[in-house]
Order: structure tokens, then C-alpha cells, then sequence
């Protein structure tokens, strides 16, 4: 539990906006912030499946969830989202930019609908999400954190769409940090690597993949949701990270160093071009 590590009321009065919060990596996140004090807001498109996901963040960590239906493509969705929910609890300081779409798919095979809706969600999504945070950020003088991917550090095949997707996030955090510093505002990147449990690595891996994933991360296993909460807390409390804005902060352990973040094997990709 990342309370061993963290304080418990560290971000007491905070309240966190994230985007994809209602599943995967980005719930994780989302509960790692309310478990240390913070009410949260999380969106995404389908409202059943939030209403489901605030009450189990609610009850498991007695803080404040609130659910809202929003399309991160459609950047009036945001505004009306940020102001229910600055409406909600007077305030918003942290912002996880978190929805995001992947699929394999070599690009050849790849349609230009599929890699524009990936762009439209993931760098897009981001953008619209971070300008319309930032009158309510300017007033806090919060922070900023987006979700990426090393599919770009190097080059991964069947990821055109999301390599492409990811490194325009990745130059989004690094210009906004320079933009907006002069409001005090801190905008920086997480980019997970292989994280057993979640919808994303089930999407973009194989059995003989899954057992391939350890020979190729240098520290020999798998990372866990619980990796990216530590970095979150880290990342979003103003005085641990106060001088981190512009990072890109890759865990993966070590993974894109050896396989430029690809973890397709060429024995089963090849055959697909």
C-alpha cells in the first residue's frame, strides 16, 4: 500500500480531475490520491461504468468521488465537466490526463479512420483537457500530469498510431511546462511500461508475448498498477516534485532501453505487414 511510503493525508483538500479514471492504470491512480486525502472527479464516456467505479473508490477510501460522462475529442464536454465540477467542490488542483485508445495494427494494414480516432483521443484528448483545466489550475496553482507510452522512444511495430499519439503528449508536457510555469502551474508526463493486470496490456499482448515480457525488462518482472500510484504521489504533491515540471517520467523498468518499448516479438509481427 502506498500508505507505508506516503503520508495519508498528503493531499487533504485536494481534488483531482482524471480523465480515464474510471478503469485500468488511471482508476489506480485516482485511488491513490483519495486514499491520501483527495476528493476526485473522474470522466470518461460511458456513465454506468463511472457510477460503478466512484462507488468502489468512495468505499474503499472514505474520500469523495463524482462521476461524469465526457468525451475527451469534444472539447465543450470539458468545459462543462470542469465547471460541474469546480460547481461540485470549489476547486480543482490536480489534472491526470489519462483516456487514451490502442490496438495492434501494422501500418500498412492500419486505416486512416483507426489512426485519426487514436490521435483524436490520445493527442487531442490531452489538449483539450489540459486548456480547458487551465483557468481553474491558474487558480490553485495546481499541476498537470498526462499518461504516455515508449512506443516512440525508439520504434515499435503495429504502434504507428499510438507511437504517433504519444510523442505528440510527450512535446505537449515539455511546451506547456514552458508556457504555463509563469501561472505556477507544474505539467509533467508518466509513461507506464508493461503493467500486468490492465485492459491495455491484454489488448497488445499474446501469451508467447506475456511470456517474453520478463527476458526483455532489465529488473526480470512485470510492473503493477501500485508503480504508477508511487509516481503519481510523487509527481502531483507540490513539495516532493516542486522543482519537476516538463519530465517524462518512464517506468518501466528499464524495458525501452533494451526494446525501444516494443513488446511484440518479430516472429509474430512480421507475418502481419
Amino acid at each position: 500500500m502506498t500508505t507505508s511510503i506516503f503520508q495519508n493525508d498528503i493531499f487533504k483538500g485536494k481534488v483531482a480531475f482524471v480523465t480515464g479514471g474510471g478503469s485500468g492504470i488511471c482508476k489506480g491512480m485516482t485511488e491513490a490520491l483519495m486514499r491520501h486525502g483527495a476528493d476526485s472527479v473522474i470522466v470518461s464516456r460511458t456513465l454506468s461504468k463511472l457510477e460503478v467505479a466512484a462507488k468502489e473508490l468512495a468505499e474503499r477510501t472514505g474520500r469523495r468521488c463524482l462521476p461524469l460522462a465526457c468525451d475527451v475529442r469534444n472539447y465543450a464536454d470539458l468545459e462543462t465537466a470542469f465547471r460541474k465540477a469546480q460547481e461540485h467542490y470549489g476547486r480543482i488542483d490536480i489534472v491526470i490526463c489519462g483516456a487514451a485508445g490502442n490496438f495492434l495494427a501494422s501500418a500498412e494494414r492500419l486505416s486512416a479512420n483507426g489512426f485519426k480516432t487514436v490521435m483524436e483521443i490520445d493527442t487531442i484528448g490531452t489538449f483539450n483537457t489540459c486548456k480547458a483545466a487551465l483557468p481553474h489550475l491558474k487558480q490553485t496553482k495546481g499541476c498537470i500530469i498526462s499518461v504516455s507510452a515508449t512506443f516512440h522512444y525508439v520504434g515499435s511495430p503495429l504502434q504507428i498510431h499510438a507511437a504517433a499519439a504519444k510523442a505528440g503528449v510527450d512535446a505537449m508536457t515539455r511546451t506547456l511546462a514552458a508556457e504555463w510555469g509563469a501561472y505556477g502551474i507544474r505539467i509533467n508526463t508518466i509513461t507506464p511500461g508493461p503493467i500486468a493486470g490492465t485492459t491495455g496490456m491484454e489488448k497488445l499482448t499474446t501469451k508467447d508475448t506475456v511470456d517474453l515480457v520478463e527476458s526483455v525488462v532489465p529488473l526480470k518482472t512485470w510492473g503493477q498498477i501500485r508503480d504508477i500510484e508511487y509516481a503519481t504521489l510523487f509527481l502531483a504533491h507540490p513539495e516532493s516534485a516542486r522543482f519537476i515540471s516538463g519530465a517524462v517520467l518512464v517506468v518501466d523498468g528499464g524495458q525501452w532501453l533494451v526494446s525501444g518499448g516494443g513488446i511484440v516479438p518479430e516472429s509474430q509481427w512480421r507475418g502481419k505487414l
